[in-house]
C-alpha cells in the first residue's frame, strides 16, 4: 500500500489546503477520509484512485 500526506494530495489535485478540508467533510462527495499518524493525515493512494474513476465516470453519464 501506499499512502501520500496531505500536501501530496493537494499537489496531485492541485488544490489548496482548504478546498481538501472541504473535501473530506463533504459527505455527498465520498472523497476517502485520511487517517492520522502522530498528527499526521494519510491518504491510501489507492482509494483516491478509486475516488477519481467513479468521479470521471459520472462526469461522463
Amino acid at each position: 500500500m501506499t499512502y501520500l500526506t496531505a500536501a501530496q494530495v493537494q499537489e496531485r489535485f492541485q488544490i489548496s489546503p482548504t478546498t481538501l478540508w472541504r473535501w473530506t467533510q463533504d459527505e455527498a462527495l465520498s472523497f476517502p477520509k485520511p487517517f492520522v499518524v502522530k498528527r499526521r493525515k494519510l491518504f491510501d493512494e489507492a482509494k483516491l484512485t478509486e475516488w477519481e474513476r467513479r468521479r470521471s465516470g459520472q462526469a461522463a453519464a
